[in-house]
């Protein structure tokens, strides 16, 4: 019959496909580097940790900063150099020519042969999830310190601000590019939202 015949030219290639796309999908959300991947976080959240609790841990200001401090610079140094290699394929750094002259370097990783990168969706969003939301929480404690008048605390919260702010800093422009400017391109993503929203009322599309 017709129906046989159709089903016996089926192939089975689909279904490789499948299995394809399927170990495709899963190597995409496992966690290729964990190690990097957790020591992303614990400094970082160690950080914020200990200063909501300083106070109830133990009564020394210095303790509590020495501390704090020693904990955001293994930050600085574990996401600079380490964590956003692994995870992101991207690095960054600052570099004083001979004239004195300061420039920023910015490097990623190339796709490979197959147009595969190494690094997971999963790792993404952890390092880009942590990269964006510790500066955010610095930057908060440090209106309540300046609103609550508690000096002695500027300093560590702004060293917080300054450490995380300059890694978020420098792996935004490696992701999006050294020569691009950041408010050209917001501009030109709002732009083409309001063309597509002027085109199709009703529908909202992301690019």
């Amino acid at each position: 019959s017709l129906l046989q015949d159709s089903s016996d030219d089926i192939e089975d290639v689909s279904l490789f496909d499948a299995d394809d796309d399927l170990s495709r999908r899963s190597k995409k959300s496992k966690i290729r580097h964990p190690v990097a991947s957790f020591f992303h976080l614990f400094f970082r959240v160690s950080a914020i940790v200990v200063y909501l609790l300083c106070e109830l841990l133990t009564s020394s200001f210095i303790a509590c900063m020495v501390t704090i401090i020693l904990l955001l610079s293994c930050d600085f140094w574990a996401v600079k150099n380490v964590t956003g290699r692994l995870m992101v394929g991207l690095r960054w750094w600052n570099q004083v020519d001979d004239d004195g002259r300061s420039h920023w370097i910015f490097e990623a990783r190339k796709v490979s042969a197959q147009g595969s990168k190494t690094s997971s969706e999963a790792e993404s969003r952890i390092f880009w999830l942590g990269l964006i939301t510790c500066p955010m929480i610095w930057v908060i404690f440090a209106f309540s310190a300046l609103f609550s008048f508690k000096v002695k605390w500027l300093a560590v919260v702004v060293m917080g601000v300054v450490l995380q702010g300059a890694n978020l800093y420098g792996y935004i422009r490696c992701k999006v590019g050294s020569r691009k400017n950041l408010t050209s391109m917001a501009t030109n993503y709002l732009g083409k939202q309001f063309l597509r929203q002027v085109r199709f009322p009703g529908v909202w599309k992301h690019s």
